[in-house]
């Protein structure tokens, strides 16, 4: 037998070996029994189902499942009887922990009234695809309400912003803004529901009744109130002309349009002259 032929057999013989001994380790592992570690776990109420906002929870939206109790999500709770006849003030997904602040209180109702916050009100407003800039005024957007009157008996006109950072609640019968977010579609109504305080609730009453209104979109993240002086129509197009004055010529009257009243010439500048003192320069007017 070569000395090839020997290392082969040997390497033959090892490979073997290896593979036996992996083999039985493999089995005897296998052979050893599952340890299951116990982990303290409490009973939280998960959504079902994917529950859209403004839904009366029912016992088939809701069931219970182990959670960690080491890990316990605030507000969360133990028991379906909890939940259950409660209006959602946010959408929920599939398994996903319901707590608190998902929740309006019991006897709130369902549908949009229990998202309005306690002290504030929801007020709509008529809007066509011009005031509603485009249909782009959707649930979750912020606005501002600028409002344009006539006074003085139709003599003057004045556009102003009345309220600023408003939210908007609903656009139609449509009151989740999940459209908005996901795809910033446009929402093509006839009226829009702000969120307001009650003093900013009478602005919006009488911007309606006495002129005619206008919503600006605004950034969401653009929280600061605004506050403006208006604008009238003699700032926007200048002062009125002065009236004709009636002339007669050959028996007949002739309205002929007044000039404006010249303007005053420009005072002329002083002659002066410069001085240097040093590094000092100086300018003295001549008297």
């Amino acid at each position: 037998m070569g000395r090839t032929t020997r290392t082969l057999v040997v390497l033959v013989i090892a490979l073997a070996a290896a593979a036996a001994a992996a083999y039985a380790v493999y089995r005897a592992i296998q052979q050893i029994p599952v340890r299951e570690v116990e982990v303290a776990s409490v009973e939280v109420v998960v959504a079902s189902r994917a529950v859209p906002l403004g839904t009366m929870l029912t016992s088939s939206d809701v069931r219970l499942v182990k959670w960690p109790a080491q890990a316990q999500v605030p507000g969360s709770f133990g028991q379906t009887s909890q939940v259950v006849n409660h209006g959602t003030v946010a959408p929920l997904e599939e398994n996903e922990i319901i707590t608190a602040g998902k929740l309006a209180a019991e006897g709130a109702g369902a549908g949009l009234p229990p998202r309005i916050p306690v002290g504030m009100r929801a007020i709509s407003v008529k809007v066509n695809e011009v005031i509603g800039v485009a249909g782009f005024v959707v649930p979750g957007t912020r606005v501002d309400l600028l409002v344009t009157v006539s006074q003085q008996n139709n003599q003057e006109t004045i556009s102003r912003l009345v309220v600023s950072n408003l939210e908007v609640l609903a656009a139609g019968t449509r009151y989740e803004d999940e459209q908005s977010r996901s795809g910033g579609k446009a929402i093509p109504t006839t009226v829009v529901t702000l969120l307001a305080t009650p003093e900013d609730s009478e602005r919006i009453a009488l911007a309606q009744t006495e002129g005619r209104v206008m919503l600006v979109l605004r950034n969401p993240l653009d929280v600061a109130p605004v506050e403006t002086a208006g604008i009238r129509m003699t700032a926007l197009v200048g002062p009125p002309a002065p009236p004709p004055v009636e002339r007669k010529s050959q028996g007949k009257r002739v309205m002929v349009a007044q000039k404006p009243p010249p303007s005053e010439p420009a005072k002329p500048k002083p002659y002066t002259v410069e001085a240097i003192r040093a590094a000092k320069r100086t300018e003295e007017p001549i008297r």
